[in-house]
């Protein structure tokens, strides 16, 4: 006998199909992502300061080693710019590692960071090739003369994006007081062609290999690193000696501020760097273990074979309540 079905019940014979197909791909496609990320892992996303790259390289294979699932995504800039790619374009970031921590209190904390942990310090040189002009002749006393003869080029980094940018110019107007040479500030920066301020300071070494620059200003580990020959500037004016804080002091630099239109006044002070975890931090939890990691001796060991000195006390600011334990226990 031939069976007779009602539109219902070729409604519901059709839904129950669709259902079982829908099913499928849906348990397809969840065994697409488990396998993508078993393949390919997790990414933990680093901005940090282009000073930093040597050791954050060295860092990311220690930590993939032992986390062979995780991909460490690293992305150098200025200081300045990698905040503001988190500040101003949103971009997702787990971590944000700058030259100055003071870039994180101002342009990160409150709104999209809690705390900033300072780990590491630095010293500002001259950096120059066997290519370079008075080679032979420049030193700690006479640097600031040779640089300012007929046919010397010189460069350093946007202080708008770049720390070392601005720090290039506190060293300048404090040798200027150290010599008691008050135009010397002046002259040097008159001297020094647009064309050579680069948006970070790493960017310097390519054109300073190839002849195109005769000094640049660089960090004392970015020197090192490069094999570069190099002269650390009196102690008075290198910005490395806590000890000369209030010295420091007397250097002053106008950046662009936090909003359009808006610039911030900077004193020079000892040089100390910070990191922290954003708080639309995707990876939170791998976040933690790097900084973890790079805190550890094993950390201390990398930052000073790549010639950078971590802070013989690690020390915190901002808001620790919701810090990880991890993290408290790393830093006491």
């Amino acid at each position: 006998m031939k069976k007779n079905y009602s539109d219902t019940d070729s409604f519901l014979t059709f839904i129950g199909g669709y259902m079982k197909i829908k099913s499928i791909i849906l348990t397809t496609l969840l065994i697409a992502v488990i396998s993508f990320q078993t393949i390919y892992g997790e990414k933990l996303i680093i901005f940090h300061a282009g000073s930093l790259t040597v050791p954050f390289k060295e860092l990311k294979t220690a930590f993939e080693k032992t986390n062979p699932n995780v991909q460490v995504l690293l992305e150098a800039s200025g200081s300045r710019k990698a905040a503001r790619k988190i500040s101003d374009i949103h971009r997702n970031a787990d971590i944000m590692a700058s030259a100055d921590y003071k870039v994180i209190d101002e342009l990160l904390m409150p709104e999209y960071a809690d705390w900033n942990i300072l780990f590491a310090s630095n010293a500002m040189t001259l950096m120059f090739s066997d290519k370079s002009k008075y080679a032979e002749e420049i030193d700690v006393d006479n640097w600031s003369e040779i640089l300012l003869r007929k046919g010397v080029e010189y460069g350093h980094s946007d202080p708008n994006v770049d720390p070392c940018g601005y720090r290039s110019l506190m060293v300048w107007q404090l040798e200027s007081k150290r010599l008691d040479k008050p135009w010397l500030y002046d002259s040097l920066k008159s001297h020094c062609a647009i064309r050579n301020i680069r948006p970070k300071s790493v960017e310097l070494i390519a054109l300073l290999e190839v002849g195109e620059y005769d000094y640049i200003f660089e960090y004392e580990s970015v020197s090192k690193q490069h094999n570069g020959k190099y002269i650390v500037f009196n102690d008075s004016c290198n910005l490395s000696d806590n000890d000369l804080g209030d010295f420091y002091k007397n250097a002053i630099v106008q950046v662009t501020g936090k909003n359009i239109g808006e610039y911030t006044t900077l004193y020079g002070a000892p040089i100390v760097y910070g990191i922290t975890i954003t708080k639309n931090a995707e990876h939170r939890t791998l976040a933690i273990e790097f900084i973890k990691l790079m805190l550890s001796d094993e950390g201390r060991d990398i930052f000073r074979d790549c010639g950078q000195k971590p802070l013989e006390k690690y020390s915190i600011k901002g808001d620790t309540s919701n810090l990880s334990p991890i993290l408290k226990e790393v830093i006491k």
